[in-house]
Parts: structure tokens; sequence; C-alpha cells
């Protein structure tokens, strides 16, 4: 006869089951907490020490490394791109502010500048400001009783260096029901440099930059008794040296009369109201 293989349970009937279950869970309790303290752990090992700028910049490198405010202010620009006001600030403040905007810190505005370090101010050509524009003439009736208006771009430019060189300026003229007519050049506006001197790299370079500014706002060539102003005069002189057909372009299409036809005109010319 074949031997039947007892289990431990059946080799020893006295054995507590209960005691074998508790054991048996016991054991697993004590493998998952094992894994939950190794993750856990895992988690405070040390890591390796970083600077304090995450960059590598510190106030001992940028003092050695530029000494003066011009010198660290192009270097951040380099850098970051962030255009600096260092010149004038305490020596500790200048690289505190220096190391922070290369270490990506947030820079307050009042120590943020707006001209590109590398620009010196000094070898900078000056631009004389632009002139105002002129009123316009007070005698002038409001824009509303406008008859008609025509732009002209070909007249000849009112400087005279820019006339000796065939330049021309955009003028606009216009009629007013009253028949005031009015002229106003309206550009164009250019640049041109005055004077000479040497800087110090021994260039000639201008002494000023000065606009070429033709405007002159809205002025009356034309009075409303039919009388012109002596501009108006020169004005005039020139429209009719541009020829339009048989007539020129002052007849044509500045001094307009428009009259108003209908049945009524034809049947009575003498009660026009």
């Amino acid at each position: 006869m074949k031997k039947q293989k007892l289990t431990p349970s059946q080799e020893n009937i006295w054995d507590n089951v209960e005691e074998q279950v508790q054991s048996t869970i016991d054991k697993t309790q004590q493998e998952e907490i094992n894994k939950a303290f190794d993750k856990e752990y895992a988690k405070l090992k040390p890591t390796p020490p970083k600077a304090i700028d995450s960059a590598g910049y510190d106030l001992e490198g940028l003092q050695n490394d530029f000494p003066t405010a011009k010198d660290l202010e192009r270097f951040v620009y380099d850098e970051t791109g962030i255009v600096l006001n260092l010149k004038g600030r305490a020596n500790k403040l200048k690289y505190q502010i220096a190391m922070d905007a290369l270490n990506g810190v947030e820079i307050s505005e009042s120590y943020k500048g707006s001209d590109n370090p590398y620009i010196e101010r000094s070898e900078m050509i000056p631009t004389d400001p632009m002139k105002e524009v002129p009123a316009r003439d007070k005698s002038l009736p409001p824009r509303s009783e406008q008859q008609n208006a025509f732009y002209c771009p070909i007249i000849p430019h009112p400087d005279d260096e820019a006339r000796a060189q065939d330049k021309k300026v955009q003028m606009m003229f216009r009629k007013y029901k009253n028949g005031m007519i009015s002229y106003e050049i309206l550009g164009p506006l250019e640049t041109k440099p005055h004077g000479e001197k040497i800087d110090k790299f021994g260039r000639t370079r201008p002494e000023v930059i000065k606009w070429v500014d033709p405007r002159t706002g809205e002025q009356v060539i034309m009075r409303e008794d039919g009388t012109l102003t002596p501009q108006g005069k020169r004005l005039r002189a020139t429209m009719q040296t541009f020829k339009v057909n048989r007539s020129n372009q002052w007849e044509v299409w500045i001094d307009r009369e428009f009259v108003s036809l209908d049945d009524s005109v034809a049947n009575n010319p003498w009660k026009l109201t």
C-alpha cells in the first residue's frame, strides 16, 4: 500500500492553526511596512549641495571681473538682455543687483535703464527738436464750410538746399463757400546733418542733426473779398504754370466756381434764393 503524504496539520493534530494563519498575516504586513519605509527613506537621501545662485555667479567673481558699472551693465546685458542703471549706486548694491539679474531674480524697475549700455551718449550726434506745426489761420471759416480741395505733390520745396536737389512738397489747397482759399504744406519731414566736429577716434562727424520741416499749417492765400496775400500771389503764379488742356490747375482745380442749376433757374435767372 502507498503511504499517503500528510500536511503539517495532519502530521500533528495538536498544532494551533490560528497561530499559523496569524504568523502568515504578520509576515505579509511586515513586508508591506518595509517597502513603504524604503520608499519614504529614498526621499530623505542626502542630495549634493547646490550653489546659492543657480548660474554660479557670486559677488566676489563679479567684482574681480567687472571693476566699473559700465562693464557690469554690459555683461548683464549680454547675458540676459536686461538693461541696468548702476551708475552712482553703492558698490555693494550694484553688484548685488547685477548678481540677482544674472541669477533670474526679479529686479526692481528703479534699477533698470532704457538705453543700450554699449551706446556712448557723449559720442551720439544730437538731434534738434521738431518744431510745432503753425496754428490754423483764425480768419478761415470752419472746415465744414469747405467747397472743394485739391492735393498737389509737385510744389518746389521751400528749403533752398532741398529745392536745389529738385525736391518737392505735398500741398493741399482748400476753397470755402465764402470764396476764401487756403494752402497747407503737409510734408515730407526729413533730417540733415549740420556743422562738423572731430570725435575721439579722429572721425569727422556732424555737430547736430536738424529737421527739414516744411509744414505750414493751414494759411490764407485768397481773402473773402477776392484779394490775394503776398504768398497767395506767388502760389497762384506757380499753379498757373501747370497746364490743364487750354487752362491751368489754378483755374480748373483750385479757384473753382460751383453753380447750382435747376428748372427754376432756367425759368427765372433773376431770382436765385
